[in-house]
């Protein structure tokens, strides 16, 4: 079975948003400042081009994910992605209420509305033997909180945003060890880190 691992690009400042939503065009400027093209299977979201460090990387983490969990705030804010995530796998949404426009699921959207442990279930599921990525600093934060994290990535951008929201914010239990950075790989405009959650 697969590895559950959250994931999010950071500011030098730690936050993966900053004021009011701000500060994305920024963040993710090394999806754009590289040479290797990798395809979106999302309508709304063009492919990435990215370094050839960045891409190796990101290429298997992409190939070795067989489903995402997300929280309802991501899926409304990207409108879906268009109806269907980039990274072309089922994207489990945790939500209160399912959206009104969904009323049965599909191969692109599951809706779980009975808390973390349940989705994060029902994304190992779907994933098989591959891995199950979180996105979101909410999610992310109640897999930590519920011990159901294995991994962390963090893609460390040289940009300061002077506040906003970090990937784990108001996290219950603190402090929290991880091990590593189990890799590190220099791509331009970012450093990707990878850690184990210590249990």
């Amino acid at each position: 079975m697969g590895k559950v691992s959250a994931g999010a690009t950071m500011s030098l400042d730690g936050y993966i948003a900053g004021p009011e939503e701000s500060g994305f065009d920024l963040l993710f400027q090394w999806y754009g400042n590289g040479e290797v093209e990798i395809p979106s299977a999302s309508p709304d979201v063009p492919p990435i081009r990215l370094s050839a460090a960045s891409a190796e990387l990101i290429k298997s983490e992409w190939e070795n994910t067989g489903a995402l969990l997300v929280g309802r705030y991501l899926y409304d804010m990207t409108n879906a992605w268009g109806g269907r995530h980039p990274m072309n796998v089922t994207t489990v949404v945790l939500t209160h209420q399912r959206p009104v426009d969904r009323p049965e699921d599909d191969e692109n959207f599951v809706f779980v509305t009975e808390g973390i442990e349940a989705a994060v279930a029902k994304a190992k599921e779907l994933a098989g033997d591959k891995n199950v990525g979180v996105n979101g600093g909410q999610m992310a934060r109640q897999c930590l909180e519920a011990g159901l994290l294995d991994a962390v990535g963090i893609e460390l951008v040289p940009i300061l945003l002077g506040g906003g929201k970090k990937l784990f914010d108001e996290l219950a239990a603190t402090p929290v060890e991880f091990d590593g950075p189990i890799t590190v790989v220099e791509g331009t405009g970012v450093t990707h880190l990878r850690y184990r959650v210590n249990k």
